[in-house]
């Protein structure tokens, strides 16, 4: 055998020992990586995966956006706690964007694609009423961060909401603008008539107009998408109301304010829950000053999973937490503590698919949460049972850029 023959040899000598070695350090089929058995979408290294379905871009991005951040913050602090009795969730975000068809999409492949165990979303009302339905069929829980319309809990069994009804918050703004002003007697009412929250919360303030024995002068109708309102601002202003109340959204209502304050309306404005956000002051600047806004969730609020959750956003934001992000926050809280509770119950790893996505929405209705909006339950309908509510006012910076919402009650 010449030279290179030997060492050839030696080279495959050297191989087959190390391959052996490697056979022999192998982890068995019973080592903790294998398939979690009875289709389960959990194991103690498999993340449980929380569906998260908002609008990230469009119209509605400004309000979506919101909520994303308030569930990202959820999901590293409650990760950050042990998550699931030791599992820890994965958030997987899917955008709505503004439209029903954009969620039906997210919602469709979140459960079937992804194989969430819950939905938090989506952003718009009028998007629930569409996509809700599919997730009801499924049997997916979802949890509706900001769908305040009338009916989103009765969509069924599996809907439930963190967004406390605009039957409930709204009348709080007009009772504050009535403190500021007792004289108000004359009210213009604007709403985008293409948005069902829009309607749906227009619907209350109109009543509570009546209720109060106020005048309701007149109503101006608008679409979402709009960016000149100048004939409704002409036509309201001709009447000199002394309240105008505006349901609509961040991008569209902003707008409105904007026209009504430089054509020369000097009284009060009342925005609805879709103006509920820190991203309508880059619209309307130094003219958001003085907004009125009903709130289901302030900063200020004193308990501990509140103060933490207000410490972690001022510090990646450098504002204050606006409610949508709270109410994401909340919603993804909700699910994490009765998936919590179940766990301790019947391990989660031992149930299907759909027999945790069931369970896990009888296991929430029945919880009480406390959370950053405060102390919190739902109904055996799924309907948000709330003990406060607050009202803000916008105050802005003498620089016109800036401001925030200041809490008068």
């Amino acid at each position: 055998m010449n030279k290179i023959t030997k060492q050839l040899c030696s080279f495959a000598i050297a191989a087959l020992i190390s391959c052996l070695l490697a056979i022999a350090c192998t982890p068995t089929s019973n080592n903790t990586n294998t398939t979690t058995p009875n289709n389960s979408p959990t194991s103690n290294q498999t993340p449980i995966p929380i569906g998260i379905a908002v609008a990230q871009t469009s119209n509605v991005s400004l309000l979506g956006q919101e909520q994303v951040t308030g569930a990202k913050i959820a999901e590293t602090y409650f990760n950050q706690q042990g998550g699931i009795n030791g599992t820890p969730i994965r958030l997987i975000f899917q955008d709505t964007a503004g439209d029903e068809q954009g969620t039906i999409n997210a919602f469709n492949t979140l459960i079937s694609q992804d194989k969430v165990v819950g939905i938090v979303g989506p952003t718009l009302s009028q998007q629930a009423f569409s996509a809700d339905p599919i997730a009801e069929r499924a049997g997916v829980p979802v949890i509706a961060p900001s769908n305040t319309a009338k009916g989103i809990p009765q969509i069924g069994k599996y809907i439930s909401r963190v967004s406390a009804p605009v039957a409930v918050v709204a009348p709080n703004a007009i009772e504050a603008a009535l403190k500021i002003n007792p004289q108000i007697k004359k009210v213009a009412v604007f709403y985008a008539q293409n948005d069902a929250f829009s309607k749906s919360e227009t619907g209350t303030f109109q009543e509570t107009v009546k209720q109060k024995g106020l005048d309701l002068a007149t109503i101006q109708t608008f679409q979402t998408t709009d960016t000149d309102f100048q004939s409704q601002v002409t036509n309201t202003i001709n009447i000199k109301p002394d309240l105008i109340i505006i349901s609509g959204l961040s991008a569209d209502g902003g707008n409105l304010v904007k026209q009504l304050r430089e054509l020369g309306y000097k009284g009060l404005i009342i925005g609805g829950n879709g103006l509920n956000t820190s991203n309508i002051l880059p619209v309307c600047k130094a003219l958001c000053d003085g907004i009125i806004i009903a709130q289901a969730y302030s900063p200020e609020l004193k308990n501990e999973i509140n103060t933490t959750f207000r410490q972690i956003y001022t510090e990646q934001n450098k504002k204050e937490p606006p409610q949508f992000s709270a109410q994401a926050f909340t919603g993804v809280q909700v699910f994490v503590e009765a998936l919590r509770t179940l766990d301790k119950k019947t391990k989660l790893n031992t149930l299907t698919l759909p027999q945790l996505r069931t369970q896990l929405n009888d296991t929430l209705l029945t919880g009480k949460y406390v959370t950053p909006l405060g102390e919190i339950s739902f109904t055996p309908e799924g309907e948000i049972q709330q003990k406060q509510f607050f009202v803000a006012q916008i105050k802005m910076e003498a620089d016109g850029n800036s401001g925030k919402f200041t809490f008068i009650q």
